[in-house]
């Protein structure tokens, strides 16, 4: 089993934490790593096991606690393992699957674990598995069940990366799929059947002239958005078809609940049969919390608003206000050539330390 130096520079963190493959499902032996690691180089921190899930926290007696949470699982390897480093005219960079998504973040956050002893907020952190896959297998939504007390806090900040920049929040998501149905027939006497393909064309034309919203939320700006995602109907090539399905995906704002959103598309696609399959819910800014807002001071920058989904979601249904902060362009998750510039990760760890600092 390789082993972390937590003391180390978060820069060389990242690079050892990349070089353990962590694809969704297979996280075991990565999470064996950073257990030991904490075990053995954080006696300070109360370490416990969930899965492929390791957390850590301190007792301190603090009037409030932070929740620091990092997945640790990896989208498929795709030609990027092992990690590389490279110098050029913009600063040194990590390459690899990982980097940005997210192991940059958990770097940061492993080293905060270790080294800092005396935080003005008690402190807890949680490394989890399949972030990556269908939400049903998220490793938050064990530990919400399981070890439920270990999300608690008064402030989320999830290591999704944001170019270093706190992220708000996070938009909702709806993906629901439109049924059009005919009637069968031979295409040589199609007359004499509906074709359910051709069916498609008012939602699709609903779609093309839909106007989404830009929302305003404590002064951040979250851009909507509903996009066809898929189109499926046929049997074969002499039939006409008699069924046909629009799958559409809807991100919303999180002035929005899910319930409304969805009284939404139904206003949209008034007169089509719907079904939803798959539901995610927003989170609102949060930012007037009193620990969110001593981030946003120590980060030194203006908040924006995420405009994907988190698991920030997940905290907010809790009641828990959360935001997304890490390093890495968030444009470059999943890709082949993802890779972060090693100064976001030293300036996150760097304003997370003025942050907890007592």
């Amino acid at each position: 089993m390789p082993a972390l130096d937590l003391y180390s520079d978060p820069v060389e963190l990242t690079a050892a934490l990349v070089d353990v493959p962590s694809v969704s499902g297979e996280e075991g032996v990565l999470a064996d790593t950073i257990e030991q690691a904490l075990r053995e180089q954080a006696g300070h921190l109360e370490v416990v096991r969930d899965g492929h899930a390791v957390l850590a926290r301190t007792t301190l007696g603090r009037p409030s606690r932070v929740v620091f949470a990092g997945h640790i699982d990896t989208v498929p390897v795709n030609d990027n393992l092992p990690v590389r480093r490279a110098t050029g005219p913009d600063g040194d960079r990590l390459h690899g699957l990982g980097t940005v998504d997210m192991k940059g973040g958990d770097a940061v956050f492993l080293s905060l674990a270790a080294t800092v002893r005396a935080p003005r907020h008690d402190m807890t952190f949680v490394f989890y598995d399949c972030e990556e896959v269908e939400a049903t297998r998220n490793g938050l939504g064990r530990i919400e069940r399981t070890l439920p007390d270990w999300l608690d806090g008064d402030l989320a900040v999830v290591g999704e990366p944001s170019n270093a920049v706190v992220e708000a929040g996070c938009q909702g998501s709806l993906r629901f799929e439109v049924r059009c149905t005919g009637a069968r027939a031979h295409t040589a006497r199609a007359w004499m059947g509906v074709n359910a393909v051709h069916a498609l064309e008012l939602p699709l034309r609903r779609l093309a002239e839909y106007q989404a919203r830009q929302v305003d939320i404590d002064g951040l700006t979250y851009r909507e958005g509903m996009q066809a995602v898929r189109v499926t109907g046929g049997v074969s090539g002499n039939v006409v078809p008699d069924e046909a399905v629009l799958t559409v995906n809807h991100r919303f704002a999180p002035d929005r609940t899910l319930e409304q959103a969805e009284e939404h598309v139904a206003e949209v696609f008034d007169g089509f049969e719907l079904t939803f399959v798959d539901r995610s819910p927003p989170a609102p800014p949060g930012l007037t919390a009193p620990a969110a807002a001593e981030l946003v001071r120590a980060s030194g920058g203006q908040p924006v608003a995420k405009l994907g989904w988190t698991d920030v979601a997940r905290f907010a249904a809790r009641g828990i206000p959360a935001v997304n902060y890490g390093p890495g362009d968030p444009t470059l998750a999943h890709t082949q050539q993802e890779n972060v510039d090693t100064r976001e990760i030293t300036g996150v760890a760097d304003v997370l330390r003025e942050f907890l600092a007592d």
